[in-house]
């Protein structure tokens, strides 16, 4: 389908508004679900690793299934997808009300609200682009402060909840305002296709409607003169009882050579569906082999490589403080009575905050996309191994701050990504990239619970996720440092397909 151009406007900002509850609707009880972590815990009674894996798949499964929401959007439609996701959130949610153990919540909310999440932000993201095309980073941008505003009240708001009404009925009232995304889809109107014809279909495309019209056709005459010929031998047979014997000799004679008609056209029938399953296999192939080509292309960039490295130690080791911090602050022995907001409140709006003032950052021509994002990682890093050493709310909501605000280098990583692999190949580069980075996702806050069941205490969890984070950085910013580019000039040679970052250009 060929798609009008953008109105840059209109009812496009109404996509903006929808798709901005839509994500704040479905992704404020996942980013918050540090709080639902802390009963969880009571609960089940199970270890901090095990618990852990709950809510790090619900954040990870939908970057994980990435490329399967792309397709879903792609054949049906981002208005169904979303109508279709907001059960899934809703139901998933009032299911975990009811779960007996810790593995109904790996299926009820991990893999179930996970997954839907994974759709609705595909949605979004494809409907406001398509609306888009002058303004598309601002509407992106503000969409996207949706997520965290929603873990900046989800915190609060669940906290309370629990409070009243308990664990269950939490979860039963938080799933009940998700449904409100099916108002929110229902407002998705897809942008009209364009008069235009349509492309026309390729000889490959073309087969099978040939042969089914043939088919028909064949099937159609051949009926007729069934008919005929049965009436006329019926009609004879009436008349004239000698005639009607020889007549059906003659017939006989007619359906045998009709018979070997039949066979020659049934061959004929088996060949040209064997071509054509040779020809779409043929391609399919040739496809198949083409992605991973253009693969291996994109990690022989030494840049790309450090940063598919850095995505997955970053969100190995800087995911957990969001889902983890509210248990941090109890296992420091810290009064509820000192808590003036949840630790995971002050990280969603700081992370609201950063994506905002990063973002106007990457767009000014004097600074560097890519030394930016260095500079996030390298003090992530630095503010996950002070963790350990904060002992009070004060010191703990101050880290919380400084690392909800770094972790809105969300924001620039798709500008990176551009400077980075060029935007021929983001599409496929960034598809890439998420994966990795829904693996650290789902792995990270399980293996600093596993920390903690083995030490019973989160320093080493935290000095661990620390060295993570700083690793991935030092090795991007090496990859990136200007000795390289002798090796830029070089690659200039290469075929146009091979891209690489030029780290002394402004980005």
């Amino acid at each position: 389908m060929v798609f009008r151009k953008p109105p840059d406007g209109g009812w496009g900002w109404v996509i903006v508004a929808v798709s901005f509850f839509t994500q704040f609707l479905c992704y404020g009880s996942p980013l918050a679900v540090g709080v639902l972590y802390l009963e969880w815990l009571d609960a089940f009674g199970e270890g901090k690793g095990k618990t852990a894996w709950v809510g790090s798949l619900a954040n990870g499964i939908g970057l994980l299934a990435s490329p399967v929401c792309s397709i879903c959007v792609s054949s049906f439609g981002a208005r169904p997808v979303a109508i279709f996701s907001g059960f899934m959130v809703a139901g998933g949610l009032m299911m975990s009300s009811f779960a007996p153990n810790i593995y109904f919540l790996y299926v009820s909310y991990g893999i179930v609200v996970g997954l839907g999440c994974g759709l609705l932000y595909t949605a979004t993201v494809t409907i406001t682009c398509q609306y888009f095309d002058k303004h598309r980073g601002l509407a992106l941008g503000l969409i996207s402060t949706g997520s965290s505003v929603g873990l900046f009240i989800y915190a609060a708001l669940q906290r309370e909840l629990i409070e009243l009404y308990g664990l269950d009925g939490c979860l039963l009232i938080v799933g009940a305002l998700s449904l409100n995304i099916l108002a929110c889809g229902s407002l998705m109107r897809p942008l009209e296709s364009s008069s235009s014809p349509p492309p026309e279909k390729t000889c490959v495309d073309k087969v099978p409607d040939q042969y089914f019209v043939y088919h028909e056709k064949e099937k159609t005459v051949e009926e007729n003169i069934s008919i005929l010929e049965k009436g006329y031998i019926d009609e004879k047979c009436v008349n004239n009882v000698p005639d009607c014997k020889q007549d059906s000799i003659l017939s006989k004679n007619v359906l045998s050579s009709i018979s070997i008609n039949e066979k020659d056209t049934y061959k004929k029938k088996v060949v040209e569906q064997t071509n054509f399953c040779k020809q779409l296999a043929k391609r399919k192939w040739q496809l198949y082999l083409t992605y991973w080509k253009e693969t291996m292309v994109l990690f022989k960039n030494k840049v790309f490589s450090a940063l598919f490295v850095a995505i997955l130690l970053f969100d190995i080791g800087g995911f957990p403080p969001s889902l983890l911090m509210e248990d941090v602050a109890r296992s420091a022995n810290i009064s509820e009575d000192d808590y003036y907001m949840p630790l995971i409140s002050i990280i969603g709006i700081m992370t609201t905050v950063g994506k905002l003032i990063l973002g106007i950052l990457a767009d000014f021509k004097w600074v560097n996309t890519l030394y930016l994002y260095v500079t996030t990682l390298l003090m992530t890093g630095v503010a996950l191994f002070a963790i350990p050493f904060a002992k009070s709310y004060l010191t703990l909501a101050m880290l919380s701050g400084i690392l909800g605000f770094l972790t809105g280098n969300w924001s620039i990583f798709p500008y990176v990504t551009t400077k980075t692999v060029g935007i021929e190949k983001l599409t496929h580069a960034y598809g890439i990239l998420m994966f990795f980075a829904g693996l650290g996702n789902s792995l990270g806050p399980p293996i600093v619970g596993w920390f903690y069941d083995w030490t019973q205490e989160y320093d080493t969890a935290f000095y661990f996720s620390g060295f993570c984070v700083l690793l991935g950085g030092f090795l991007l910013l090496l990859a990136a440092l200007p000795c390289w580019n002798a090796c830029t000039k070089q690659s200039s040679k290469l075929p146009p397909n091979t891209y690489s970052y030029k780290v002394a250009s402004n980005a």
